[in-house]
């Protein structure tokens, strides 16, 4: 058996958990043009606060939920992320050196 890191296993969630919210969004601007079953607002917010890099991705390559005021709350998650991942790669390579 290979040994994985703790750390490899939590980016490798972290990254499915953006490629899942990304494909969510996908979805929901799929059903939005074919009268399709729709993915509740509440449910991609919620989704994008896990998933921020691939919601805002969503939204930009697809054009979709940018004009409505609360999914100006995705761009917010995804600073917060950023700066949490800033700083425990901070931390880190504090440990490090």
């Amino acid at each position: 058996m290979i040994p994985i890191s703790d750390g490899l296993v939590v980016i490798a969630l972290y990254a499915l958990a953006n490629i899942t919210v990304f494909f969510l969004y996908a979805y929901d601007k799929h059903a939005a043009r074919t009268d399709g079953w729709r993915i509740p607002e509440r449910i991609l917010i919620v989704a994008a606060l896990f998933g921020p890099f691939g919601a805002y991705g969503a939204m930009l390559l697809f054009r979709h939920k940018t004009q409505k005021i609360k999914f100006w709350l995705v761009p917010f998650f995804l600073v917060l992320h950023i700066a949490g991942i800033t700083y425990i790669t901070a931390r880190l390579l504090h440990m490090i050196s």
